[in-house]
């Protein structure tokens, strides 16, 4: 079942495989699965770049890999390429997520932070589905952080168009519809009082707002993590 809102993700039903302790409640974990989230053309792809060469220990996961694939079950299924489509959102869009949080959960058996660029939109907003995923990554002694990437929607506008890139073509055709539809609130709902870092504001309108929020946030994520980082031993698998 593809791991969209409202579903038990794959990696909630896997058994086996190596596990680290539980995270206690009121305790740091040791890892961090960091999503870096907002609306289109805010900003993710830069930040999250920029975040991921900032930060140590860290592998970088961009569902934007996932495009070609994506592409080919289009040309497959004789389907036009449109991700703003009925068939994407049916057949193809929960699937990608799918992959990149089963790449992310095997990434965390060998490194102490991994980093996702993705929108994660619908899932953020779902109580039930962030419920699964902090419990799945608890089991691996890891704790779910999400940056919200903060930006005017005047702004995302004219990124968008300068990106020109052929995935926006219907929200900027449409552009009055598009933004009815987009949620520029942060998703306040993941905010855990016992964990600082559970919720991040990443404000993105400036270059100035941009300088600040880098330099805040790389120093709260790397000192969280520090404090419980220990030397690795093998894994055998």
């Amino acid at each position: 079942m593809p791991a969209g809102p409202g579903n038990v993700p794959r990696w909630g039903k896997r058994r086996g495989g190596p596990r680290g302790r539980r995270c206690r409640e009121g305790v740091s974990c040791l890892k961090k699965l960091i999503l870096v989230t907002s609306p289109p053309a805010c900003g993710k792809t830069f930040i999250s770049r920029q975040l991921a060469g900032a930060l140590q220990h860290v592998v970088y996961l961009d569902k934007d890999t996932l495009i070609p694939l994506s592409k080919q079950i289009f040309a497959v299924a004789h389907q036009p390429y449109d991700r703003s489509s009925i068939f994407f959102e049916k057949y193809i869009r929960d699937l990608e997520y799918q992959v990149i949080l089963d790449l992310a959960m095997e990434a965390l058996l060998y490194d102490d932070i991994v980093l996702i660029n993705a929108p994660f939109t619908q899932e953020i907003r779902d109580d039930a589905y962030i419920a699964t995923l902090r419990k799945e990554l608890a089991k691996k002694e890891a704790e779910l952080v999400v940056i919200w990437v903060d930006t005017d929607p005047e702004v995302c506008h004219q990124r968008m168009i300068d990106r020109a890139s052929d995935r926006d073509i219907w929200k900027l055709t449409h552009w009055d519809e598009y933004i009815l539809g987009v949620n520029f609130e942060p998703p306040m709902n993941l905010k855990l009082k016992n964990q600082p870092d559970s919720l991040l504001i990443f404000h993105n309108s400036s270059d100035e707002e941009f300088a600040k929020s880098m330099q805040e946030i790389v120093a709260q994520l790397e000192s969280t993590v520090k404090k419980g980082r220990r030397p690795r031993t093998p894994r055998r698998l």
